[in-house]
């Protein structure tokens, strides 16, 4: 099941003077859906959300639900490794009208396949909202495997999508494997293999890239998905030196600095986040310059 088909940008959280700067989230939020993005994704790694009080953070899932007006989904980065929180936000996100949530693994109090299968049982359970999975085992060490997968998607009905970045191209060919219709959306959580995920059954990203190149995003997807997979494949490869500067420093310290470039927020993060290396800023500044964004 698609919770959405193409680019879903996972938005950053602007910062100014130690607060949420809701004027520059509300530019860029109109910018996004202009640009032709398919989905929000708030409050995920790249919004910070760890660094965020809980009122704050179903305060900004609030602030990007009423700007958007369900003229895309908004999906609300409500994941936990204290299952009890996870829960408590994931009420707070449907009550602020979120349309679906996304949810990581638990992470440094890295549990077993069995507390892992009762912690997303719970998160199912919290709310009637759809949920996706996320696997990101570099941040997390813990990984969702398609076959526990399955399991959940049998017992709980709306846990129907997964955000893959484990990185492992057989466990996405898997994972694709295994879709089909109504079964499992399939979603790139990495921007250097968004071509490889979709090629295998994926039907879309949630993606860093997308907020500094949203345009770029949303046509790299589109393109594959209506049968141009040359054009696709242009994109991605034409991006790929941008994606690595991207990731050049631990996400979303780059994508920050490089939205600062563009002028669209302020150089400003939450401890233990700071501003980048200076040579790694360079590099960063050199290939916006030669993508054009600059």
């Amino acid at each position: 099941m698609s919770i959405y088909e193409g680019s879903g940008v996972a938005l950053i959280t602007p910062f100014l003077n130690g607060e949420v700067d809701y004027k520059a989230l509300h530019e860029l939020l109109e910018w996004q859906v202009s640009e032709g993005t398919d989905a929000i994704i708030s409050t995920g790694t790249t919004g910070e959300a760890p660094a965020l009080k809980d009122k704050e953070h179903i305060e900004v899932i609030r602030y990007t639900v009423e700007v958007i007006r369900k003229r895309i989904p908004v999906i609300a980065g409500v994941g936990s490794n204290y299952t009890a929180h996870g829960v408590e936000l994931s009420k707070g996100a449907e009550e602020a009208g979120a349309d679906a949530l996304l949810h990581v693994t638990p992470y440094y109090n890295k549990t077993s396949r069995r507390g892992m299968f009762e912690h997303f049982q719970a998160m199912a359970e919290a709310t009637s909202l759809p949920v996706m999975l996320y696997s990101v085992p570099g941040r997390t060490n813990m990984n969702i495997e398609p076959s526990f997968c399955d399991e959940l998607m049998a017992k709980f009905k709306n846990i129907v999508a997964i955000k893959e970045a484990s990185g492992n191209i057989a466990q996405v060919a898997e994972f694709g494997r295994r879709t089909g219709a109504g079964g499992l959306g399939l979603y790139s959580g990495n921007d250097d293999m968004i071509v490889p995920l979709l090629s295998v059954g994926g039907i879309g990203v949630v993606s860093v890239l997308a907020n500094i190149a949203p345009r770029d995003t949303h046509d790299m997807v589109r393109k594959y998905l209506d049968g141009d997979e040359k054009g696709s494949a242009k994109i991605q490869l034409r991006a790929k030196p941008l994606i690595d500067a991207l990731f050049c420093e631990v996400n979303p310290i780059p994508v920050k600095a490089a939205l600062y470039m563009m002028g669209k927020c302020a150089y400003e993060y939450r401890l233990p986040l700071c501003p980048m290396e200076d040579a790694n800023y360079a590099r960063l500044e050199r290939e916006m310059k030669a993508y054009g964004l600059i």
